[in-house]
């Protein structure tokens, strides 16, 4: 297909005419059946409300489709009027547009339904189970249209994937504003999901699969490569390099291979450690095996055990998938008295119930119709899993194995499957990462994942970044303090050797852990390199929703907080408002995340660089704003990190006035109040 061809398409947008019925492509990883939760008079509801995006001549042929789909697959995707062209993040110039933010923005979609980069592309889920780009293919095909006619002058406002419309707005405002799931407080729980999605008025955006920011399992590479070597420096007392080992190689041992959850093999050899990962999927183990992000495959248990031994003697870093159910690892594990030094747990547990998690002792196949035609008994089976699976975890764990939840609710579904995973005092027995690791060595400092995508679709301005991002963190780390030192270094190896690594799967994208100063610094650089050409196309800026402010989450982003606030979500709502009027380019704000629907929200950004004064302007105000609220939070909760970092930047910056916490005598609440 042509790009003129391609750009016909784009600006069609629902097409005149009825595409031909497209077959189900059983090669691809698919959505499973979601559970049927919708009364009869909702079903037809539903039915009516995907009609609507459609012209009344096509409803006598659509409605029975729809109907059907809705019956087989529990929700409405259109399948029919998925595009014949191959969707992918094009350059940024093979987009029609008229405003080059607009084009940026179709990018950044096209890379969250890449085949490459979706964990079910044909249902528009990138990743997590149930983190969706848009709920139908109507969605997509009026969303791209609307981008590719809208001006500089033109909001496009998006509801859960619904494209309200375009409306006038200014230049300075964003270009595209999103909100997903945003429920009435008691309507959350994890049915109320279920029954709005199936209506097709609501859709889970994960994280940064609804705000377009998804760049695939390389957004987590980072991250997860500095929680095991910080936990590596925490708990095991190595203090050795990555990829460089002196001392006994560590074994980490962990489950997923999907979407976010497949960066842990190539994060756990990147950070010098032996990586057991297992995964119940065979699709998803092929996927990560094939592009090289794990190095070999099993599925015999006993094999695996003596390929750990092999890798022990000769302390190897090594990445080795267990094809099969996590549970049964983990009690061969336990049985064996294998020694497992960290350990944690990836499965999407945000979403235990539809896909997130998969029974012990039951097939693959089977548990996907259980979930689907049995769901109470699906949850019953789910739950006694857990319990095992705790119970293994709690033997390895007392042999010393450092265990700690990834932030996908595990602690908090085993909990409530009554398995063994709390104190006395009803508290977890193993911590958060963001508790023990990431919190008060990250984020409190104000360190988090910062990502750019070159819209050029070129490996070479790529490595120009990369290039430019190396300088910027070398000059910093010449005056920065020993409090942060140790943050740098880690990055500037990371960036140092990300090419060498083979991280990019679809867009030309990067990430590292950066501060304020850093992420400011470094956006300030690109951007000349875009005047200066030396940078052929815009960049775009965002993040991983992870990250200092831009999400509350009490079981994982702010379970570090112990004021009592971690419950609240001021701060991620404030950061998506307070980052619209300084210059993003896009914004989104949603329930629902890693740790599930109704238990978080976070607020994201994008952010076009163009080579402009204007966004010269914007990176400095809005990234400066996007970091530093989270840290006067942070401080306020009587971080000590956090304090040092705010109080330095109040230093730094005169406009800045941080209100500032008063420490209270411990000795004064001796007595019972």
């Amino acid at each position: 297909m042509t790009t003129k061809e391609f750009q016909k398409l784009i600006l069609q947008g629902i097409p005149n005419k009825l595409p031909e019925t497209k077959p189900f492509d059983s090669s691809l990883n698919h959505a499973p059946k979601r559970k049927d939760i919708l009364s009869s008079e909702e079903k037809k509801l539903a039915v009516k409300n995907a009609l609507r995006y459609f012209s009344s001549k096509f409803h006598s042929v659509l409605v029975k489709e729809f109907a059907n789909e809705l019956k087989t697959y529990g929700r409405i995707y259109m399948y029919r009027f998925r595009p014949n062209y191959k969707i992918y993040a094009r350059p940024i110039n093979e987009y029609p547009h008229k405003s080059k933010q607009a084009a940026a923005i179709m990018h950044m979609i096209s890379n969250n339904l890449d085949y490459a980069i979706a964990q079910h592309p044909h249902e528009l889920i990138t990743y997590g189970g149930n983190g969706a780009v848009f709920q139908n293919w109507a969605q997509y095909l009026i969303t791209m249209k609307y981008l590719a006619e809208m001006t500089d002058e033109q909001t496009l406002v998006m509801y859960s994937g619904h494209p309200l419309g375009l409306f006038p707005s200014h230049k300075e405002a964003p270009r595209v504003v999103i909100t997903n799931g945003m429920m009435i407080p008691n309507y959350s729980k994890q049915d109320d999901w279920e029954k709005f999605n199936a209506l097709g008025v609501t859709q889970y955006g994960q994280m940064t699969a609804g705000s377009f920011m998804y760049i695939g399992p390389q957004g987590i590479v980072h991250g997860t490569a500095i929680t095991i070597l910080n936990a590596k420096r925490l708990y095991l007392k190595n203090k050795s390099e990555i990829r460089n080992p002196k001392s006994e190689i560590p074994l980490f041992v962990s489950s997923g291979l999907g979407g976010m959850s497949g960066a842990q093999p190539k994060a756990a050899v990147i950070a010098g450690t032996i990586a057991v990962i297992a995964e119940v999927n065979p699709k998803a183990t092929h996927t990560r095996h094939s592009q090289g992000w794990v190095d070999e495959v099993y599925n015999d248990l006993n094999k695996l055990i003596t390929r750990i031994e092999i890798a022990r003697n000769k302390k190897e870093a090594v990445s080795l998938a267990y094809q099969g159910n996590i549970v049964d690892l983990w009690e061969k594990f336990a049985e064996k008295n294998v020694k497992v030094d960290l350990g944690s747990d990836q499965t999407s547990l945000h979403n235990p119930f539809a896909g997130g998690y998969y029974p012990a002792g039951i097939s693959f196949e089977d548990a996907n119709k259980m979930m689907a035609e049995k769901p109470e008994q699906f949850k019953i089976e789910v739950q006694k899993s857990l319990v095992r699976q705790v119970n293994a975890i709690n033997k390895l764990a007392k042999n010393g194995m450092y265990f700690f939840d990834y932030g996908n609710a595990f602690l908090l579904e085993a909990s409530r499957a009554n398995a063994n995973i709390l104190h006395p005092d009803g508290k977890f027995k193993y911590p958060s990462y963001v508790q023990d690791i990431m919190g008060p060595m990250c984020f409190d400092f104000g360190f988090g994942p910062f990502r750019w995508v070159c819209t050029s679709a070129n490996l070479k301005d790529l490595e120009v970044t990369d290039k430019l991002a190396t300088k910027v963190l070398e000059n910093i780390y010449k005056k920065a303090p020993k409090e942060i030192k140790q943050q740098l270094e880690d990055n500037i190896r990371w960036i140092k050797e990300a090419q060498k690594n083979k991280l990019v799967v679809g867009s030309q994208a990067r990430i590292l852990y950066a501060d304020a100063e850093g992420r400011i610094k470094i956006a300030e650089a690109f951007n000349k390199a875009i005047k200066e050409r030396k940078i052929s196309a815009p960049i775009v800026l965002g993040r991983d929703h992870h990250d200092v402010s831009g999400t509350d989450s009490p079981f994982r982003e702010t379970s570090n907080i112990y004021d009592g606030s971690q419950f609240t979500a001021d701060m991620a709502v404030q950061n998506f408002v307070g980052d619209a009027f300084r210059g993003a380019t896009w914004i989104s704000l949603h329930n629902g995340g890693g740790v599930g629907w109704g238990e978080v929200i976070n607020g994201g950004f994008g952010l076009v660089l163009d080579g402009t004064k204007d966004a010269d302007r914007k990176l400095k105000q809005m990234l400066f704003w996007d970091v530093n609220n989270g840290i006067a939070r942070r401080s306020w909760a009587r971080n000590k990190e956090a304090m040092f970092a705010i109080k330095r930047e109040m230093k730094q910056s005169k406009n800045l006035k941080v209100t500032m916490p008063n420490i209270v005598d411990e000795s004064l609440l001796k007595e019972p109040l």
